[in-house]
């Protein structure tokens, strides 16, 4: 009830704000079970998403976002909890794989599952590696991947920036990816890293961002290693 009412308090705010443009949504499922996999650029991603959809959005979200302190750590944590989001630690392979768990629960109950691939929001506008949780949802759930690209978020409220500016967004929907060909694949190593580059290659091709072939926590400390020593 929370989320559904939240959304009806969002939905004419976030139109004010950004006044998103949204393209292909009907290519989302109207029943069943479906992960929706977009690039990350912002805080307000999965916002906006949520907003957009006419169906429940679960999204994985780093388990931060639970457990930061302070009002405003309080604030969000309750906010995430409210919205029905599911907390991911990113601490090792223990971790990740009861995040897994998880998700699937929402995918068995024909749910819709969203998901950021590139694990974090990017520093600096582009597209970076996916990381192959994406595939293994797919293929151990049997769901489609809706590849879906969120444009103008990164120029309206970029990583660290507190308040959003008031900049079009374009939430931009591509055709269901089906990987049923690769049933029974799901603990192959190589199988997954193709799942996943097909489906990153889908998001790029919607938003049409620089790809970049490593992942986004990576360049994020080189890029600080080097600006901490310019």
């Amino acid at each position: 009830m929370f989320y559904f009412a939240f959304r009806l308090v969002l939905l004419p705010l976030l139109r004010w704000l950004f006044r998103p443009r949204v393209e292909g949504v009907g290519r989302v499922p109207g029943a069943g079970a479906v992960i929706l996999a977009g690039n990350h650029q912002s805080f307000t991603d999965q916002l906006l998403l949520g907003a957009t959809l006419r169906r429940r959005l679960t999204f994985l979200a780093k388990q931060e976002y639970f457990t930061a302190p302070g009002l405003k750590g309080r604030a969000t944590a309750a906010l995430f909890r409210a919205l029905g989001q599911i907390p991911v630690d990113r601490s090792g392979k223990d971790a990740a794989r009861a995040a897994l768990d998880t998700a699937l629960q929402v995918l068995d109950r024909e749910g819709v599952l969203g998901i950021f691939p590139e694990g974090t929001r990017s520093h600096d506008g582009r597209l970076y590696k996916g990381k192959v949780g994406v595939a293994a949802m797919a293929l151990r759930s049997g769901a489609p991947v809706v590849p879906v690209a969120i444009i103008g978020t990164f120029e309206a409220q970029p990583k660290g920036r507190r308040l959003p500016r008031r900049v079009p967004v374009v939430l931009r929907f591509g055709e269901p990816l089906d990987f049923s060909r690769y049933a029974g694949m799901e603990n192959e190593r190589l199988v997954l890293r193709a799942v996943t580059d097909e489906i990153m290659y889908a998001v790029q091709r919607l938003s049409e961002q620089e790809y970049v072939d490593v992942y986004a926590a990576e360049a994020r400390v080189a890029w600080e290693a080097g600006a901490a020593a310019a």
